[in-house]
C-alpha cells in the first residue's frame, strides 16, 4: 500500500520534504500540496505529477485522499495543523518547533494523549543523522565511561533580513536542545546565554554562548553563529571519564591547489543533513500503522521550546534561568 502524503508549506522545507519523499522514500507519495502562495506551490507541483493542489491546509489535513501529513508551514501555524490532525487521526510529522510557545506544545501533547495512540513526530531530523547515531552507540557501549561535558557549536553562513537575535534560540539552538537530550539521556534543568560585546560589523547580539546543565549534572556549552560567514559547521565534542568522542566536519571533497589544502562546507543546513532527512522521512512512513513510533515525539517538541522559553528569558534577563516543565 502507498500512503498518499500531503505536505502544508512549500518554501524551502516543505518543498524540501517533498522532492525527498519523491525521489527517495518508498511506499509514500506526494498526493497534495498546500501553499497560499500559489505561485509557489505550482513550481513544486510542476516536479510531482498527479500532486493536488490545496490553499487551505485544514481542507488537505480533512480530505480522505490524504493518509498522513508533513507540516512545514510558517510556525504560528503549526499548532492548529497538528491539532487538526489529531482529530481527523492522521499522523503528522512537524517541522520544528512543534507550536510558536510551550503552552500550545502542550495543547498538542494533551490533544495527542486523548487520542490514546501516538500520531505526532516532530522533525529534529538530527537524531536520523549517521554521526550522531554513532556518538550516541559509542556512549551507549560504556567503553568511554560517563558523559561529563558537551561542547557544541552551530555556524551559519549568513540569516535573512528577517532574522532577529532571540531566534537563534529559538529557530536554531532548539537542535542542540533536542540533540543534547538525546545524546546524553539526560534532561537540562537549567541554561544560561551569553552575549559578546557588540562590534562594527553586527550590532545583532551574534554569536551567542549558551551553558546549561542536564539533571545528570553534565555540562553543556553550545555557541551559536548565525553570521559565521565561511559556510554552515556543525561541531560536536563529548567528553567522557576515559575519552571523548568528537563529530568531526564532513569533507566531500578534499581539495589541494595553488599551495593550499581544504575542504568546502555547505552553504545552508541541507547538504550537511540531507542523509538525516532522507532516514527520517522512511523511518516515518516505515512506522505508520505500526507500534514503533521512532524519532521525536510531542513531548520532545515540548521539552525542547520549554528550554528555548528558559533560554529567553536568559538573554532577556541575564543568569540562570530553571527550565520548568509540566507535571501529568
Amino acid at each position: 500500500m502507498t500512503l498518499r502524503i500531503g505536505v502544508i508549506g512549500t518554501g524551502v522545507m516543505g518543498a524540501d520534504h517533498a522532492r525527498t519523499i519523491r525521489r527517495h522514500v518508498a511506499r509514500a507519495e506526494v498526493a497534495a500540496l498546500c501553499d497560499p502562495d500559489a505561485d509557489r506551490a505550482g513550481v513544486v507541483a510542476g516536479e510531482i505529477a498527479g500532486a493536488r493542489l490545496f490553499s487551505d491546509p485544514l481542507a488537505l489535513i480533512a480530505d480522505p485522499g490524504i493518509d498522513a501529513v508533513v507540516v512545514a508551514s510558517p510556525d504560528e501555524t503549526h499548532a492548529e495543523c497538528v491539532l487538526a490532525c489529531i482529530a481527523a487521526g492522521k499522523p503528522v510529522l512537524c517541522e520544528k518547533p512543534l507550536a510558536a510557545g510551550a503552552a500550545d506544545c502542550l495543547r498538542v501533547v494533551e490533544a495527542e494523549r486523548a487520542a490514546g495512540r501516538r500520531l505526532v513526530q516532530v522533525g529534529f531530523m538530527r537524531r536520523f543523522d549517521p554521526a550522531y547515531n554513532e556518538m550516541r552507540q559509542r556512549l551507549a557501549s560504556g567503553d568511554f565511561g560517563e558523559a561529563l561535558m558537551l561542547h557544541c557549536a552551530h555556524r551559519n553562513a549568513s540569516v535573512p533580513a528577517f532574522f532577529r537575535s532571540l531566534m537563534s534560540i529559538t529557530n536554531a539552538a532548539v537542535h542542540e536542545f533536542d540533540i543534547v537530550r538525546w545524546l546524553l539521556d539526560a534532561e537540562i534543568v537549567e541554561i544560561e546565554v551569553m552575549k559578546p560585546r557588540p562590534t562594527r560589523s553586527s550590532a545583532a547580539a551574534d554569536p551567542l554562548f549558551i551553558v546549561m546543565r542536564t539533571d545528570k549534572d553534565q555540562l553543556v556549552d553550545v555557541e551559536i553563529f548565525m553570521n559565521a560567514g565561511y559556510g554552515y559547521d556543525i561541531r560536536t565534542e563529548l567528553v567522557c571519564e576515559k575519552g571523548t568522542l568528537t563529530m568531526a566536519p564532513p569533507v566531500h571533497a578534499e581539495q589541494r591547489i595553488g599551495g593550499t589544502q581544504r575542504f568546502p562546507f555547505a552553504p545552508d543546513w541541507r547538504p550537511r543533513f540531507a542523509e538525516a532527512y532522507r532516514r527520517q522521512m522512511q523511518a516515518w512512513v516505515d512506522s505508520i500503522g505500526t507500534d514503533r513510533p521512532v524519532g521525536a515525539g510531542a513531548w520532545d517538541g515540548l521539552v525542547a521550546t520549554a528550554i528555548a522559553e528558559a533560554g529567553v528569558r536568559a538573554f532577556e534577563e541575564g543568569g540562570v534561568i530553571k527550565v520548568a516543565l509540566p507535571r501529568f
